[in-house]
């Protein structure tokens, strides 16, 4: 929908020409989007309706203390939207569940800037395991991984869905002659099993405890 008539819809319901309801009937949206667009129009002024492609350029701090603030039941997603500027609550969604993955804001700008421009590097068997249990145990944080252990997303990214799929023969390198898990003994071998498994175990535990958190909110909100 234009600007205009975005415009026009909601200054027709701030004169009370009509019902939230109605007037989303009569330009064709839903009751949410205008409500969204009222949110909006009342932080920012008008030009927050404005029809953009272009990131908005949210800093890491504010999408955090939205976050936190949601996440502490200070509000409801649109209370957060009017209270930070934010135009949309799928935007604040978003952050919502990279905060709840316990990702870095800073590395969801997209891959072909920052820590994403690491370059690949050859790895043992021994630190592929070790970099794909710690990627899982802190809820596939890439960013993070990255960062720790100097390899490059693809790669993190290709071993994870590996281990997922084969378990850690999965992660064995079939070029060259690198050691392989034939060539473990049983000792080494229980150790890459056991530390696979206690990086999923943490896992369960944060996703559990996001869950257990959010529905501690909706309480409160009643």
């Amino acid at each position: 929908m234009s600007y205009e008539l975005k415009v026009e819809a909601v200054e027709k319901y701030n004169r009370g020409e009509g019902s939230l309801r109605s007037i989303a009937c009569e330009y064709g949206m839903d009751a949410s989007s205008l409500r969204q667009w009222l949110a909006n129009y009342e932080a920012m002024g008008p030009s927050s309706l404005a029809v953009t492609h272009t990131n908005n350029g949210y800093s890491t701090e504010l999408k955090t203390r939205a976050v936190e603030a949601y996440l502490r039941g200070e509000g409801s997603l649109l209370d957060m939207c009017k209270r930070f500027s934010i135009r949309s609550k799928t935007q604040l969604r978003a952050w919502i569940k990279v905060y709840n993955g316990h990702k870095d804001f800073r590395a969801t700008r997209g891959l072909g800037r920052g820590i994403y421009m690491t370059k690949g590097r050859l790895t043992t068997l021994d630190e592929r395991i070790e970099i794909v249990s710690y990627c899982i145990a802190n809820g596939k944080n890439y960013g993070a991984t990255i960062e720790k252990y100097g390899v490059s997303y693809q790669q993190i990214y290709s071993w994870v869905r590996k281990y997922e799929s084969k378990g850690v023969d999965g992660l064995i390198d079939k070029r060259g002659k690198r050691k392989t898990l034939e060539e473990m003994n049983e000792v080494e071998r229980l150790q890459a099993e056991n530390k696979m498994l206690r990086a999923e175990n943490k896992q369960k535990e944060m996703e559990i405890a996001v869950i257990k958190k959010l529905q501690e909110i909706e309480r409160r909100r009643g």
